[in-house]
């Protein structure tokens, strides 16, 4: 059953480190995610804007954890702490 990390970006407060989150996060990439959207044009229609959302997918709830805590991602991670105000979610799939 497919899973979805869907990732918030609330705020932006150093765009240099998120600079270097958005040039490190490529090397976390995996063969089995697939962006579905990634900071596009957004609209609250209900709640508190959003600066930008990304919708990853994951054949599997344990994939996308698994993605999540890998090393690689955690490294580009690293750069994100403190450069944005963010929400992770990771949802299973119907």
């Amino acid at each position: 059953m497919s899973a979805y990390i869907i990732a918030i970006r609330d705020e932006t407060t150093d765009a240099e480190g998120m600079a270097a989150y958005s040039a490190a996060v490529g090397a976390a990439r995996r063969p089995d995610m697939k962006a579905l959207a990634a900071n596009g044009r957004v609209e609250a229609l209900e709640g508190a804007p959003a600066e930008g959302v990304v919708l990853l997918e994951f054949p599997t709830f344990e994939d996308a954890k698994a993605w999540y805590d890998s090393p690689a991602y955690q490294a580009a991670r690293e750069h994100r702490l403190g450069a944005a105000t963010f929400r992770f979610l990771l949802i299973q799939g119907l």
